[in-house]
């Protein structure tokens, strides 16, 4: 008798959690919607080394709706500005400052909780070669902090992986 009692209570508990866990992948997924500000973009290279690509206090947002669409803005803190005040009549250097100080893409995106991945579908990007590309970012989200790891760089293949950090507003 006893063993059928905890046998029963295995089963139920059993049955419990998994009937919570799909609960919980939902509450962790529209606790991503929102905006998020930018707080850290880190290239690590393999020999360890650190990069800021767009300095140590960037600025961006990434807006996650609801309906699964984002829109991701990231730009160095410290621009100079186009001398001639007009973005059409910029000096080379301008130019290169100018795409080198930021990114931004949007698209769809979707949540894979149990395996951490957030899967972004590319619609548009500053970057043209990731327009029409999907990339998954391995994701840790705790306490309105969101930080994914990039392995599709930006810088054409090279060994460089980039960790994004986003605080929820």
């Amino acid at each position: 008798m006893r063993l059928h009692v905890l046998a029963l209570i295995l089963v139920l508990n059993t049955s419990l959690l998994n009937a919570q866990q799909p609960a919980k992948q939902r509450d962790t997924a529209s606790a991503l919607a929102g905006t998020w500000q930018l707080v850290s973009v880190v290239n690590i290279y393999p020999d360890s080394s650190r990069v800021y690509p767009y300095g140590k206090d960037p600025k961006g947002l990434l807006i996650f709706d609801s309906k699964g669409n984002y829109a991701i803005q990231i730009l160095t803190s410290t621009r100079s500005r186009i001398a001639s005040g007009d973005k059409n009549k910029a000096t080379p250097e301008e130019y290169a400052a100018m795409v080198q100080g930021s990114n931004a893409h949007y698209g769809s995106y979707s949540v894979n909780v149990a395996a951490r991945l957030i899967t972004f579908s590319i619609q548009g990007a500053s970057f043209p070669n990731w327009e029409g590309t999907r990339q998954e970012r391995r994701y840790t989200y705790e306490d309105g902090s969101l930080q994914y790891v990039v392995t599709q760089t930006t810088q054409g293949g090279q060994s460089v992986v980039a960790e994004v950090s986003w605080r929820k507003l």
